[in-house]
């Protein structure tokens, strides 16, 4: 059960949630150039050369999004369809790029790459879309799905050689981890450049291709925050509302409450407040919050004049203990939501504080399963 925490942990962190394999994605010789995000009827020729195999089609597509498009983003953010969410890998044109057309690298993600092309507005050029699995640039860098093979196959693949005269790439800033540069350009003759972290910048960084010390900082601002909750909120409900109703029918409604309480301050109370709360680890920060939110549930049930007092201290030892272990979890949980943390940092929380929290949960659970008992025997 430890182990299957610890790898459930480790790919929340990696921007995994269900992966699934899709195939029909994955196969370069599909001719298929249906995209949501470019017109139907606006699709490009093969381009010929003489190669033994044919060059790969170009697709076309704008930078601008429809209201379909805005209504996926939203639906994507609630987890509907998450994982179908994706771009079609290949090579795409907006606008109307030539041979001296700059080149961007995306991940087949359709935010990040609904993202990077409304970003590129008025600008003609290509974009190189990698097979990333639906996940986002920087999950999938240190994933590895945003890696130097992944890249160096696309290339390949694309024959982009045969369709820009020069051999340079943009990438984004936080496919940095995945990718090695030098190991590119041997492989493929392209150089890797990073542009900056915020897609908003790619026009002023054109300008001169350098970015500022501005474009090169990370910035995680409440709304960053905010908009990844409900994905973490909708991963949790339907286990919460079982729960929920569980212990409605075995201790009452308060019982209920807490349970609902405890995800909600898990999964969206947490992110909110998480510059604010002291200590550097996620773990000890769901913890210290979750002690906070179970501190007057445990005051309620101690209050109680008709129980003897050994009775209500066990009652609220109950929340104290359950509590702040499943708010600690899940605050681990969002590790994989930011850029603070490292997959070599999130794996030695995982060993140091989920023994902890398994502890103060389990206790929690034989306390309450004695009061159970008691209750049965009429001692209370």
């Amino acid at each position: 059960m430890f182990k299957r925490m610890i790898k459930e942990v480790l790919d929340r962190c990696s921007g995994v949630i269900e992966e699934k394999r899709w195939n029909h994605m994955n196969n370069d010789k599909t001719t298929d150039s249906t995209c949501s995000c470019a017109p139907k009827s606006d699709k490009t020729s093969f381009i010929t050369f003489t190669h033994d195999r044919p060059m790969s089609e170009i697709l076309t597509v704008t930078s601008t999004l429809t209201l379909k498009d805005r209504l996926g983003h939203f639906l994507a953010r609630w987890g509907v369809n998450r994982m179908g969410y994706i771009v079609k890998p290949g090579l795409y044109k907006l606008g109307k790029p030539d041979a001296d057309s700059p080149v961007f690298v995306s991940a087949n993600y359709t935010m990040s790459f609904d993202a990077l092309r409304c970003a590129l507005a008025g600008i003609d050029c290509y974009i190189l879309v990698i097979d990333t699995k639906g996940i986002n640039v920087w999950c999938a860098a240190g994933k590895g799905t945003f890696g130097t093979e992944e890249l160096v196959r696309r290339i390949s693949w694309s024959r982009l050689s045969d369709i820009v005269r020069h051999r340079t790439l943009i990438l984004p800033q936080l496919s940095a981890p995945g990718i090695s540069a030098h190991e590119v350009q041997r492989r493929s003759g392209f150089r890797v450049e990073y542009g900056p972290v915020r897609a908003n910048d790619l026009a002023e960084y054109l300008k001169t291709h350098k970015a500022t010390p501005e474009m090169r900082r990370v910035h995680f601002s409440l709304w960053n925050r905010l908009v990844l909750t409900p994905m973490e909120l909708v991963h949790a409900a339907l286990t919460t509302l079982a729960v929920a109703i569980i212990l409605y029918f075995l201790a009452g409604s308060l019982a209920a409450l807490a349970a609902i309480t405890t995800v909600l301050t898990g999964t969206v109370l947490f992110p909110v407040l998480l510059p604010f709360i002291p200590t550097h680890d996620f773990s000890t920060k769901g913890l210290i919050l979750g002690e906070v939110v179970a501190i007057p549930f445990a005051l309620s049930f101690a209050a109680d004049s008709i129980m003897p007092l050994w009775i209500n201290v066990l009652k609220a030892l109950v929340f104290l203990l359950v509590m702040p272990a499943v708010t600690a979890y899940l605050a681990l949980n969002f590790t994989g939501c930011t850029t603070f943390t490292s997959r070599t940092g999130v794996k030695k929380e995982i060993f140091r504080y989920v023994p902890f929290m398994a502890f103060m949960a389990g206790s929690g659970i034989v306390i309450s399963i004695l009061l159970g008992i008691f209750r049965l025997m009429k001692v209370i």
